[in-house]
């Protein structure tokens, strides 16, 4: 059996730390079957979706063990009492500083591109904090060329921080969906992980903050050969 990377497990609920490239449920033909809660049932039979990353996307995803915390769980998620934090490298330079700005641009599937996601005024009201950690000046003309974010998503639309950040210049190094072919080739994959989940815990009431660090190698993924 696979390697399952467990950050937390008690007798209610599981945070387990997904690698990029996995799925979280099975999709759809044979070679789609291994995912992150087959895998979890296999050791934990009553392990139960709660909440979903991208295929592409790594980090901390919370699991129930039962129905009814699968419930209690969903519905923290669906009131936004669930605090979650991503890690992400972006094209080009945003000013590192310690306060939060926010991305207010409502999202909408792009029908005739699907599964892509577009900013549209008609689209459902999406919401993401952003605060740059450090940029680097690496490039030969001296400009700076990316920069390691702190992303907080205040809703939770698909594919949100992606299009977010494209959509004020600063698309996600390595998305195969929405970046160049020159933001793609700069990483070996999407540079985007969930690192923190904090929530009250149903049964216990004791405050949870998990954390599971990027391991981003910023100085290098930065570099230009």
């Amino acid at each position: 059996m696979p390697d399952i990377d467990l950050i937390h497990e008690d007798a209610h609920l599981l945070v387990l730390n997904k690698p990029a490239g996995l799925l979280c449920v099975p999709g759809r033909g044979e070679d789609k079957q291994d995912c992150l809660s087959a895998r979890a049932m296999r050791r934990w039979p009553d392990a139960l979706v709660v909440h979903r990353l991208d295929m592409a996307t790594s980090g901390l995803v919370l699991m129930a063990r039962g129905a009814a915390m699968q419930r209690a769980l969903g519905d923290a998620f669906a009131e936004r009492r669930v605090h979650k934090r991503y890690e992400a490298i972006v094209d080009g330079a945003m000013p590192v500083q310690d306060e939060w700005s926010v991305i207010d641009a409502p999202l909408m599937a792009d029908w005739p591109n699907r599964p892509l996601q577009k900013v549209d005024p008609a689209g459902k009201p999406s919401l993401t904090r952003w605060r740059a950690l450090s940029s680097s000046s690496s490039a030969p003309d001296g400009k700076t060329r990316a920069s390691h974010l702190l992303l907080e998503p205040l809703t939770g639309r698909s594919h949100q921080l992606r299009v977010h950040l494209l959509s004020i210049g600063h698309p996600i190094l390595g998305d195969a969906l929405y970046g160049s072919a020159d933001v793609q080739a700069r990483a070996p994959r999407l540079l985007l992980h969930a690192s923190e989940l904090g929530f009250v815990h149903p049964v216990t009431q004791q405050s949870l903050c998990l954390q599971g660090p990027s391991g981003f190698d910023f100085s290098r993924l930065t570099a230009r050969p």
